[in-house]
């Protein structure tokens, strides 16, 4: 895919699914609710009812976001997230609403819930340089709330089975643990100054399995779990490091792929030890033109000042990776998410989206 003159990086984008249901006519169908956990990359706007640094509901954010006319939902992007992009293909009619936004209630519930939250990360600790965020205990903690609601709705024995075989679980986390904990340069923060590498990506594996765990005893049954990519290739490392354009700082990406192999273990494992459950392994490294964010300021990369009001703005939006320094552009989601509903294992493995949608249907 030609990117008018932008450097060659491998793009990593992860997984996220958004996939609906009308209710409970739909639940025969095969139309389930998706349950969306996960950081920026995913947040549909939660962050917005935060008090909190970590906010895109500030133009020009959402301006190829149609439903909302172009304004900012909270997504950090200039349109539509992966997830909305996935569900879209799947036809489904419906955006999972984030959980703290004041109508996320009632029978909505049933379409699927997002609980991300940028800045957000597997470790309780990740994030907190921007006040507050949603960690993933309490998105969980977040779900058993959506999931007491669903037995309301339903009765316990229809609401179990809609979980378990209609409703699939996205976790798009992992990134912010590096970026924004353990390679934190404030030393007195960083949690890089008392762990090894081994010794923390231990630990983020070890969290993430018990969270894992507790959607299971909630009944959840169908997972998509995302890997993180080279953060070293964001253009705001790229910026902050001074690097030219076909470079990428190495201890980021060094860390990244020691996560994703333990990632990729922990997967085969839960597939093997929690019974009647489906963990399909997103993997995206994905080669294609990338380097510059299309929204922001500082460097040649744009990557030091994240996309607001005062940020210069490409004007080939649909040709740019990256829409701010550090999340990918609708473009790049489009191209992605096709390959996330009907791809082949490089991408998305064992079963693509699709397959998963229907499994045990």
């Amino acid at each position: 895919m030609a990117m008018n003159n932008l450097a060659l990086v491998v793009f990593f984008i992860v997984i996220n699914l958004r996939l609906f249901a009308k209710g409970t006519e739909d639940a025969s169908q095969g139309l389930g609710a998706s349950f969306i956990f996960g950081d920026s990359l995913v947040d549909a706007g939660n962050n917005n009812y935060l008090p909190t640094l970590s906010r895109a509901n500030i133009p020009p954010n959402g301006i190829d976001f149609k439903p909302s006319g172009g304004n900012p939902t909270g997504r950090y992007t200039n349109g539509r997230t992966i997830g909305d992009i996935v569900g879209e293909l799947l036809g489904q009619p419906h955006y999972a609403m984030p959980f703290l936004a004041p109508n996320c209630t009632g029978k909505v519930v049933l379409h699927g819930v997002n609980y991300a939250s940028g800045g957000g990360g597997i470790m309780n600790a990740t994030g907190r340089i921007f006040i507050n965020r949603l960690s993933l205990a309490i998105q969980v903690d977040y779900f058993n709330i959506s999931r007491k609601q669903i037995d309301q709705l339903l009765g316990e024995k229809e609401a179990r089975d809609y979980i378990m075989r209609k409703s699939i679980f996205s976790l798009t986390i992992g990134s912010n643990d590096f970026l924004n904990n353990y390679l934190l340069p404030v030393l007195s923060i960083g949690t890089r100054i008392s762990q090894s590498p081994d010794s923390f990506i231990d630990d983020l594996i070890t969290h993430l399995k018990a969270q894992l765990t507790r959607l299971y005893q909630l009944d959840a049954r169908k997972f998509v779990v995302g890997n993180i990519g080279p953060i070293g290739c964001i253009p705001y490392q790229k910026t902050i490091n001074g690097l030219n354009q076909d470079e990428c700082v190495a201890l980021p990406n060094k860390l990244a792929n020691q996560y994703n192999a333990r990632l990729k273990d922990l997967m085969t494992e839960l597939n093997k030890t929690l019974p009647g459950a489906t963990f399909v392994h997103a993997n995206f490294l994905t080669l294609i033109q990338a380097s510059r964010a299309c929204c922001g300021n500082g460097g040649q990369f744009a990557g030091i000042i994240p996309c607001g009001p005062q940020s210069s703005m490409c004007t080939d939006r649909d040709k740019h990776v990256f829409w701010d320094p550090y999340h990918p552009s609708e473009a790049s989601n489009v191209i992605v998410a096709k390959q996330l509903v009907d791809g082949d294992p490089k991408y998305i493995s064992p079963i693509n989206l699709r397959q998963l949608r229907d499994l045990g249907l």
